[in-house]
């Protein structure tokens, strides 16, 4: 499934206009629609939100992605928003939708915008489900951003201040507006199925923060544990990890069914399509099995998938494991667990003493094999010799052939 990303704009809360994104699936209907509300003086293209957008696109959810008032491209001066025009902007984003025939019933939102959506949610009856990122139970929260200033904006009534490396001005009236929610009876009256997502080390919104906001909420409500990730999602999988969750999540309150192979494709073939023609992402098929292939940021890819060389690096990988474990379980052996690191690098084929050429570069897979188990030490010796039997590495190891040719064309 291909991710079209559309550019639109639509009236904010003060008649401004909010820059968007429409991220959609192509070529097909939406099985649902999204709204991701993004972080305090973040943007709509923080990488978090694009692959967030992305991911739950690839589960058929298109997703309306914009700019807040004063913020990226939206119009409208950021002194002169609060917490509570940040709601409107949702509401205003929702009603944008509704007027295409697109309601949302899904809101996503990353700390501060997470707070955000579980303001706006009581606001919104074709909402289904809410899911929230690393967001402050108390939106008042964000005042630890502007530390001994805080004092001096109450004093004066506005303070320029530097926040996330950039300028921003600050007025009492911002302040005031956070002190004045009532989150906590906004989440007690939810009355949507809500998903909490929280890293545990998260340095910029601490976890008791997931903790109070589970806490408020009714059932059905869920907590996800992001583990090692940072606030902002910077790291590809955790981003990619974060959509996956979301939408397997609320795809129960959604009436999401998983997408069908694409026409065309024969058993036995695995077909990759370009998924992203500006770019390097590919859709790669087989069967009803989907994943993506890319290249990093510093390629010019958008990190959204597998390397082609990752994606040989995990054939063999895998192969590796389910031949060990397909021994280790003809053999009785006592093998709990068995996990296969695999990297690659190109050496001079000189310094390759099991090689036969001499001349130029050659391929080098390096294999590390983790058995978790009562295991003697003749019996690990055995795996490890029976690892050089998995069909891929036979395959890489041997002389394969590999034809091309034009569609169409006779065989």
């Amino acid at each position: 499934m291909r991710v079209l990303s559309e550019k639109v704009t639509f009236a904010g809360q003060d008649g401004q206009q909010l820059a968007a994104r429409l991220d959609r699936p192509e070529g097909s209907e939406p099985q649902a629609v999204a709204i991701f509300a993004h972080c305090f003086t973040c943007t709509k293209d923080i990488l978090a939100a694009k692959r967030i957008a992305a991911g739950l696109v690839l589960r058929g959810v298109a997703v309306l992605r914009f700019d807040f008032t004063g913020l990226g491209h939206s119009e409208g001066e950021f002194a002169n928003t609060h917490f509570s025009s940040n709601v409107d902007d949702l509401l205003a984003a929702a009603a944008y939708l509704e007027g295409m025939g697109l309601a949302p019933g899904l809101l996503v939102g990353h700390s501060l915008g997470g707070a955000a959506v579980l303001a706006a949610a009581g606001q919104l009856p074709a909402v289904k489900a809410v899911a929230t990122i690393g967001a402050p139970f108390d939106p008042a929260h964000v005042l630890h951003n502007f530390g001994a200033s805080l004092e001096l904006i109450e004093r004066e009534g506005e303070v320029k201040l530097e926040l996330a490396g950039r300028p921003f001005t600050i007025r009492k009236t911002f302040v005031d507006d956070l002190r004045e929610q009532r989150q906590r009876q906004r989440i007690e009256a939810l009355g949507r199925p809500l998903l909490v997502l929280h890293a545990p080390g998260d340095e910029t919104v601490e976890i008791e923060n997931a903790a109070a906001i589970f806490g408020a909420a009714r059932h059905p409500r869920s907590f996800i544990s992001l583990d090692d990730a940072d606030h902002l999602l910077t790291r590809a999988a955790d981003a990619e990890y974060a959509a996956e969750v979301v939408a397997s999540w609320a795809s129960r309150y959604l009436g999401l069914v998983a997408p069908k192979p694409l026409p065309g494709v024969p058993e036995g073939v695995t077909r990759v399509s370009e998924a992203d023609p500006g770019g390097f992402r590919q859709d790669v098929l087989a069967g009803a099995h989907h994943l993506l292939a890319d290249e990093p940021l510093s390629y010019s890819g958008t990190n959204l998938g597998f390397t082609p060389y990752q994606l040989l690096a995990a054939a063999l990988g895998a192969c590796t494991s389910m031949t060990v474990r397909s021994y280790a379980r003809r053999k009785k052996l006592a093998l709990d667990d068995v996990t296969v690191d695999v990297s690659h690098d190109k050496i001079h084929a000189v310094d390759c003493s099991e090689c036969e050429a001499r001349g130029g570069k050659i391929d080098r897979f390096e294999r590390v094999l983790h058995l978790a188990g009562a295991l003697t030490q003749d019996e690990r010796d055995a795996l490890l010799a029976i690892a050089d039997r998995c069909p891929v590495h036979l395959t890489l190891e041997g002389q394969a052939l590999v034809v091309t040719r034009l569609a169409g064309e006779p065989r």
